[in-house]
């Protein structure tokens, strides 16, 4: 059974609030390849777990812009890889409702279409929670402090991280993270 870590959701939106207008140089910016929203997301996931999954396809990870997951860019990898039942290494966590959530949690929007296409990260929230002081971070129309309320959507979904499970051979080793970078 892997090691569970929990995550640092102070250490993610500390993140989200450092690169929501800018971009970090040690990522590429997808931005002109579709949109950098869910590229953005997974930078802030990993600057709270450090824990990255190098299986192939099927994995959570970024090299280099050409050496990624599709779950670190693409919206429904994402999620698929989040809600995953198997406990392999990298970040996990369940599809909620509004109520459940915390700052550093993900939303992911449908705008159009049948699949979802943005994946912001809630930094602040209030009591009791509701659209309207539920505010987010994103690429892709850049946001800092966005009431997730301005946003016109089809349908929208709630993603809890529970926390990481680290690679077996991993031990007590310390990964580095965006914020190390």
């Amino acid at each position: 059974m892997p090691i569970m870590i929990p995550y640092d959701r102070k250490a993610a939106v500390r993140y989200a609030h450092r690169w929501a207008y800018s971009r970090n140089p040690n990522f590429y910016d997808y931005e002109e390849l579709g949109g950098d929203c869910t590229n953005f997301a997974s930078q802030c996931l990993y600057a709270g777990t450090g824990v990255m999954n190098f299986t192939p396809t099927y994995g959570w990870y970024y090299l280099d812009a050409n050496n990624k997951s599709p779950a670190w860019t693409g919206v429904p990898y994402f999620y698929n890889f989040i809600t995953r039942a198997e406990e392999t290494p990298g970040p996990f966590g369940l599809e909620t409702t509004l109520d459940n959530l915390e700052p550093g949690d993900f939303v992911q929007l449908r705008f159009n279409g049948e699949v979802f296409g943005h994946t912001p990260i809630i930094v602040a929230m209030g009591e009791p929670p509701t659209l309207e002081n539920t505010l987010i971070a994103a690429h892709s129309y850049d946001a800092d402090w966005r009431p997730l309320s301005t946003y016109f959507f089809q349908e929208i979904r709630f993603l809890h991280i529970l926390g990481a499970y680290l690679p077996e051979d991993a031990g007590a080793q310390r990964f580095p993270t965006p914020r190390d970078l």
